[in-house]
């Protein structure tokens, strides 16, 4: 019987530099996305000193750019919401960065914690609302780049299309 494990008998795959894939500039994958707004939370720096808070609309950033892809910061003061609507043709990422939303579906309710993550594709229907007492920042990518926003009045009714503005 061998009692070598596999790092004994291969080594630390960290130090075989040539094994490792470069990291891409840009995203491309669903997981690079997430990864992305993963980054970006994690490093307060890039997001802390922009946020705004808004007592008449939620305050949105154009944070960054870059092939085909957006990512926008959001700020909530208690009792901001978005409205029910999805993301015309594009998919996303929603991090939450500070504070608690709620988001409500077809499927039901789920407070959504700072560090939460949740991933949709087109035409995912939802509303996200700061239901809390305490104000909530939020981390949004976008792939391709947000065109329309369809607001909807109950979950499956027909969408009409806002004017070309940033939403959630």
């Amino acid at each position: 019987m061998n009692s070598d494990s596999d790092l004994q008998i291969a080594g630390d795959i960290l130090e075989v530099t040539h094994l490792l894939q470069t990291p891409r500039e840009h995203p491309a994958t669903v997981a690079e996305f997430v990864g992305l707004a993963r980054s970006i939370a994690e490093d307060r720096s890039q997001w802390a000193h922009l946020v705004r808070y808004d007592a008449a609309s939620r305050w949105y950033h154009r944070l960054r750019t870059g092939p085909g892809y957006e990512v926008w910061l959001l700020s909530w003061v208690p009792g901001q919401g978005s409205g029910l609507h999805d993301h015309g043709r594009s998919s996303g990422v929603l991090t939450v960065l500070d504070g608690t939303l709620t988001e409500r579906t077809e499927r039901g309710t789920r407070a959504l914690r700072a560090g939460a993550q949740r991933v949709f594709a087109p035409g995912y229907v939802h509303e996200v609302v700061n239901d809390a007492l305490e104000p909530a920042a939020s981390l949004h990518v976008y792939y391709p780049g947000l065109t329309e926003m369809p607001m909807h009045t109950a979950p499956h009714c027909e969408a009409r299309a806002l004017p070309s503005a940033m939403t959630a």
